[in-house]
This record gives structure tokens, sequence and C-alpha cells, in this order.
């Protein structure tokens, strides 16, 4: 008669673990506005310690893919850029140079659908062209606030950045954007990163970005948007496109000094967002 208490206690235990893995989002592929069809790894339904979380979002007023991502929640818009190479590549990276458990392929997320507390690390592409939401600020907010990390890429210039701050401020108002000092642990987690400079997407190679967006778009920054703690909670690469070295590491004709610094950036804000 004493078993009947501890039984009922780990069967509702049980219950309530099925419930959670049963509203989990599953991986799911989406076409993309660069990759329409692709293959899956052989381990695509590995449970890892990490994975590449990449944040959806519906487009803004200076969408690039104007007309073509109405509907951005089935893929093909902006949120989807440089995806899911891009993702894969920089996957693959983080798995030999940590000792980090990694999935192979990518998680999608939409904040008004799932959860994002699976997921210690977010990323999204272009934000200088997103829309983000007001309700879709707050979830971002949440996550920040309770440990997440969300590292905001590629934009540049003015106007892009304007648009950032514009939706950024929707989920932290009363927080100010500064630059990382070089002495911030985000800079040393494990590589020490005291040459940093601009890293330009593949089709900027030879136009540059002052061509595009005029002289503001000259000269990489590295911002955030710390908590109260000093922890930082949004990395911002502003002036620079640290996606598309990801994307393009294997290509001959992208310069390695930009993919190797891509990817000593990113393995940094990954395992400072896995240990702060």
């Amino acid at each position: 008669m004493r078993l009947r208490k501890p039984l009922r206690v780990a069967a509702c235990a049980g219950v309530c673990l099925t419930a959670l893995f049963a509203f989990q989002r599953p991986f799911r592929q989406f076409p993309g506005v660069e990759y329409y069809t692709f293959e899956l790894t052989p381990d695509w339904q590995e449970k890892a310690e990490w994975a590449f979380a990449r944040l959806m979002f519906p487009p803004g007023p200076l969408n690039g893919y104007a007309g073509r991502d109405a509907e951005w929640h089935t893929g093909i818009s902006l949120w989807t850029q440089d995806y899911p190479r891009a993702d894969r590549h920089f996957s693959q990276a983080v798995r030999r140079l940590t000792r980090l458990h990694v999935r192979s392929v990518e998680q999608s997320v939409n904040l008004e659908e799932q959860d994002a507390y699976d997921w210690p690390w977010l990323y999204a592409v272009q934000v200088g062209e997103w829309g983000l939401t007001d309700k879709q600020g707050q979830l971002l907010r949440e996550y920040c606030l309770r440990g997440g990390f969300f590292m905001a890429d590629d934009f540049h210039g003015d106007a892009e950045w304007y648009e950032f701050e514009s939706r950024i401020k929707k989920a932290f108002p009363e927080y100010t954007i500064r630059e990382i000092d070089d002495t911030d642990p985000i800079f040393h987690s494990v590589y020490d990163l005291n040459d940093r400079y601009q890293i330009p997407g593949q089709a900027h190679l030879r136009r540059g970005y002052k061509e595009v967006n005029g002289n503001s778009a000259i000269g990489a920054k590295w911002k955030a948007i710390f908590d109260d703690k000093g922890r930082v909670m949004v990395a911002i690469t502003y002036n620079s496109d640290v996606g598309d070295a990801w994307e393009y590491a294997d290509d001959p004709r992208y310069p390695a000094k930009f993919a190797d610094l891509a990817i000593r950036v990113g393995v940094n804000y990954v395992v400072y967002a896995m240990s702060h």
C-alpha cells in the first residue's frame, strides 16, 4: 500500500514528460530563397546538446524579397537567406572545434508557435530588413532575459541600422545598444579575437558595401545588448555578413581569412552562450 503514492507520482511525471515532448516542434526543412531542395544528413534525428537555431520572422519595410515572402512562415522568405547551407557548415565547425555535442541539422524557430527555450543560441540574418512584431519582440525579450542568447547578423548602413534598432526596441526598450569592449569574455571564450575586421558577403567581395549602402556601411561594428549583470543577451554583427562566410566556407573562391574569422566569432559566441 505504501508504494501507491510513489507510483502515482512516477506515473504523473511520465505523463508530463510525454506531454512535454509531444508539444515540442520537430525538425522541419523549409524551402529557402537560395536553396529549394537539399539532402538530410545521416544523423539528422540525433538528440544533441546544441543545435543551430534560426529565427523565423516576417519581412519589414526594406525587405529585399518584396512580393515573394508574404507567407514567411512557410519558407522562401528573407529569414532563409544562406539557409540551410550556412547553418550546417557552421554546425560542422562547432562539432569539430568544441566539445559540445552538436546536431548536424538546424532548427527553425517561430516564436509565436513554439518555445525557444530548448535552443540556448538563436540566430537571425538580414535584421535590417526584418519586420519583428510587438508579440515576437516580447517573446524574444523573455527568451533572452531567461538566459537565451540572440545573434543578429548581416545588415549594413544607416537605413538598415534604423530598421534593426526600431524593431529590437520592441523587445528591449529600456536597454542601450553598446560597443563590445575588446576585453569582454565573449571575445576570449575560445579564441582571442583581438583582430576583428569587416566580413563581406560573397556578392560584395568586388563591389563592396559602399556602392549599395553608402559610407555608413564601411567598417565592422561589434555591438551588444547586455543584461543587468553584464551578460551579452544580443550580439550584433553590424556591417558584416558572418552568415555568408559560413555559407561559403568550403568555396575556394571565397577568401579563407573571412571564413576563418566568421567561424571563430561564431564558436566564441556559442561557447559564451552555453557558459554565461
